[in-house]
Parts: structure tokens; C-alpha cells; sequence
């Protein structure tokens, strides 16, 4: 187990993925003729690689079951067999580079993040067509120069029907011709069609940040949208020093979109966030638990960079608040809901929103680069990485396993139909946050008369959405004199 170790863990990060299989597939018919089709040796070699790292590393090694893997003529399906059962989050991909830009940040986009519903008839079923509706836009991408802005409809996709089987190339495709849809009295009309070019973008996660004075109070709002470290120091820094200089008495983190990323994004956000005395003591963060091998291995080795993360006194701009406001959502995981549980034990956090999606374990990339000692052995399959669940984390207090994610203090719904712009009073979860704050209550928005039914069936900015729900671990220093 510590050979293998020392090869990949070095590249302790965190990444999402996935993998599609390459074999051709046999019927049952012709198996009970044939016998068990034997894999090709590639295949072998990939099942080989599965095998070693799941054994050694996964969080539930030692519940996957036995299979042999000559017969496992597709690496995904074996992949899936050895699963526990309560871990829907590991993976494995043959594209691993596309991934890792998403998770800096780059990716080839259009530019805005989408709530997919579909309407339903009088008597409450849905009907077959989807439609989008546009959450949030970043600046200067092919969305926001075709004038999309936060709550515009979406309700035709290349001349055609928007439907379960294409609604998500509104997302992740290279081109689309979209129609929009405008919300009258009578319904939804059709408006303008527009052309959308996907570009290869660098996405900074900080998406808006200002100061709402109201009632005496200066209160700092930041919609953060992605834990990616390259910003701690730039964009972020800007954000937090901004708030610091004009002396904010609270702060409402908006996170209802943030799905996670790395840790040390969330150890930077939330050491610039808590209490000083809190942060200045390096207080415990988060505490790791492994498998019992690797638990065992780094107690007895008083390797505490690998049992636990503290808040880090170093960070420039420590706002020293006593509570904090978040608002959440289902988009609302990995490190977003560590920043909720890690800084729960130390001051006061009240969540608005809705429940967030309940991601408390993490997990790293394992590249057979990092595992073989030489480029033969891996040189035909070096394009995929596997991504096991390694860890669940708990906060100070032992808070750990919140499958179904935190329930909000303060249930609002996100209503995008019509939708309110981000950062104005107007907006429910950020009206709710002012009000809780100053004790007073804002005018109440006149809506226009909803003249259509419809239920939310997903949402989303990328085709790795759904890969992005993890706590990505960053890279501890070289392991030295680990035993055989």
C-alpha cells in the first residue's frame, strides 16, 4: 500500500470525471454460446490499474467485491461494480485535461448558468417540451454580448423543440441557435433568435461585490461561484480588502451556484471571514478520516497536514466577523457546504435559501503517470484518471455526515420567473438576508400575474457540473522514507 503511495500522492488534488467505455459488447446469447468474452489486453491493463488504486486508496476498499477482470470487457461498468453503495460521487475518465481546466476555471462556454423546467397543463402533469432560464451571466462571454442577462427565457434550441434529450446542449455544445422567450400576461411569446458561439474562457469566480447600506448598517455582498485557488490573491483579495477598507458591520456570501473545488480556496475564504482569535490561533477547520490503512499511517507518522486543515493565520485581509450570512441552494456543495459546517463551531451562520446537495466526503486524481514507474507500462491509456472517494471530513465539533445537505434557517425560494438581478433588494434570498439583519422590513416587489405552470428539472453551466461536486485536495509536500 505505501509503495503505490509515494507515486501518486504527491499530486494530491481534486478533479472530476468521467469515462466512456471502448469495447465492443456481447449479447447474452452469444455469452452463453461463446462462454465469458475475455477483455482485450488493454482493457486488462486499465481493469489493473482500477483495481490496484481502488484497493489501496478507496475510502470502502474493503467492501468492493471480487471480480475478476479478464472478463470485464468495460472499464466503466467494472468501475461501477466496485462502488459501495452510499458513494455516488467516484468516477473515471479518458479526458482528463478538459476536466482539470473546468476546475481552474477554464472552459469553453458560453458564458451563462441555466435553469432548465418544463411547464405543466391544467391539471398539473408536465408537458414534453423544457425550457431554460438564465440564473447568472459572466461578463464579457458570448452570452452577455448576445443581451442575456439574469432571468431571460430560453424556449427553442436550433429551429427546434427544447427537449430531455437536448436541453443540455445549451450548455456544453460548440454552437447553438437559441430563441427567447418573453413572459406576457397571456404567456410566453416568442422572441428574439440569437446565435451563441462557444469561446475558451478564464472564469473568475467572483462574480459581483458591493455594499448595502440600510438601517445603519454596511453590509458587504460577494457572489463567489467556484473555490479555485488562483484567485485567493487576486480577485477575491480585491473583494474582501474592498469590504475591509469600507468597514463592513455584516457580510451575505452568496452561494446558492457554487458547486465547490479546492480546499485551500474554502482555508483562505473562510480564515478571512472568522473570528481573528479563531483564525490567529490556527484553529481546526476541518479534520480528515481516511481507510483504516491510510488513518493508521498518518497518525503514526503525526502527519496532521493529512488528519486536518486549519484556519490559516497568514491570509492578508481577516474581516474578524462574529456571523455571516450564506445563501444556498441545491447548486449549493463540497467546499460551499464545508465553509457552512467549518465555520458553524466559531461564529454565528444563518443560511437562506433552500437545502444544499449534502457532499461531505472528497476525493483525488490518481493518473497512471503517478502510479507506473515507467511511460510503457501506461503509454496506451495515459489520457484517463481515476477519481476515488479517499476521505469524509468533519468539522470542529464532528459534524460530518449530511447526506441529505443543511436544510436552511430560512427557507426562500430562488424565483426565476420573473427573476430579480443579483445583489438587488428586490431579489427574495438577499431581501430575506437585509431583512434578518437590520430587523426591518423591505417593500414587497410587485409581481406581475404568472400566466403559465412549470416545475424545475434540473440546472447547470457545464457539461462537468454534475463532476464538480467535490472537496479537490491540494498537493502536500513530497513523502519521504515511507516503508514498503
Amino acid at each position: 500500500m505505501m509503495k503505490r503511495m509515494r507515486r501518486w500522492l504527491p499530486l494530491f488534488v481534486l478533479v472530476t470525471v468521467i469515462l466512456a467505455g471502448c469495447e465492443k459488447k456481447v449479447t447474452p446469447e452469444e455469452e452463453e454460446e461463446q462462454g465469458p468474452v475475455q477483455a482485450s489486453a488493454l482493457i486488462q491493463k486499465i481493469n489493473g490499474f482500477i483495481k490496484d488504486a481502488m484497493s489501496d486508496v478507496y475510502l470502502w476498499y474493503d467492501k468492493m467485491p471480487v471480480i475478476d477482470i479478464r472478463y470485464e470487457t468495460d472499464p466503466k461498468v467494472y468501475f461501477d461494480k466496485l462502488l459501495y453503495s452510499e458513494d455516488k460521487w467516484s468516477y473515471i475518465t479518458d479526458d482528463l485535461a478538459a476536466l482539470e481546466a473546468s476546475q481552474q476555471g477554464i472552459e469553453k462556454t458560453y458564458g451563462y448558468s441555466l435553469t432548465f423546467g418544463r411547464f405543466v397543463d391544467g391539471t398539473g402533469l408536465p408537458t414534453g417540451n423544457y425550457f431554460g432560464i438564465v440564473e447568472y451571466v459572466y461578463p464579457n462571454t458570448p452570452a452577455s454580448e448576445a443581451g442575456f442577462t439574469r432571468g431571460d427565457l430560453i424556449i427553442r434550441l436550433n429551429g427546434g423543440n427544447i427537449t430531455a434529450d437536448n436541453y443540455r446542449d445549451l450548455l456544453s455544445g460548440t454552437s447553438a441557435t437559441v430563441t427567447k422567450g418573453i413572459l406576457t400576461g397571456q404567456g410566453i411569446s416568442t422572441g428574439e433568435t440569437v446565435v451563441l458561439v462557444a469561446e475558451e474562457l478564464h472564469l473568475d469566480p467572483v462574480l459581483m461585490y458591493k455594499i448595502i447600506e440600510n438601517e445603519g448598517h454596511k453590509i458587504g455582498y460577494l457572489v463567489y461561484l467556484q473555490y479555485i485557488p488562483s484567485y485567493n490573491d487576486t480577485s477575491l483579495r480585491l473583494a474582501l480588502q474592498f469590504f475591509r477598507d469600507n468597514q463592513i458591520t455584516d457580510l451575505v456570501l452568496d452561494l446558492r451556484y457554487n458547486p465547490g473545488g479546492f480546499i485551500s480556496a474554502a482555508q483562505y475564504l473562510t480564515s478571512s471571514i472568522a473570528p481573528q482569535g479563531v483564525v490567529d490561533n490556527a484553529s481546526t477547520l476541518v479534520t480528515y478520516q481516511w481507510n483504516d490503512k491510510y488513518q493508521a499511517y498518518w497518525s503514526s507518522n503525526d502527519r496532521q497536514d493529512q488528519l486536518r486543515v486549519n484556519f490559516d493565520p497568514t491570509v492578508p485581509v481577516k474581516l474578524g466577523l462574529s456571523k455571516l450570512y450564506i445563501l444556498t441552494g441545491y447548486g449549493t456543495a463540497s467546499a460551499s457546504e464545508l465553509t457552512i459546517c467549518g465555520l458553524e463551531p466559531y461564529m454565528e451562520v444563518t443560511t437562506v435559501g433552500d437545502t444544499t446537495y449534502g457532499k461531505y466526503t472528497a476525493s483525488t486524481t490518481i493518473k497512471p503517470e503517478e502510479w507506473y514507474n515507467s511511460e510503457a507500462e501506461y503509454s496506451d491509456f495515459k489520457n484517463w484518471g481515476l477519481q476515488p472517494i479517499i476521505i469524509r471530513y468533519a468539522n470542529a465539533q464532528g459534524i460530518t455526515s449530511f447526506k441529505n445537505g443543511f436544510a436552511p434557517d430560512f427557507f426562500v425560494r430562488d424565483e426565476l420567473l420573473p427573476a430579480y438581478p443579483l445583489g438587488d433588494l428586490t431579489e427574495p434570498l438577499l431581501k430575506k438576508a437585509i431583512e434578518d439583519i437590520t430587523g426591518t422590513t423591505l417593500p414587497v416587489p410587485k409581481r406581475a400575474f404568472l400566466p403559465v405552470e412549470y416545475i424545475i428539472v434540473d440546472r447547470g453551466f457545464s457539461k462537468f457540473d454534475h463532476l464538480k461536486r467535490n472537496l479537490l485536495i491540494d498537493p502536500p509536500e513530497v513523502m519521504q522514507n515511507i516503508p514498503d
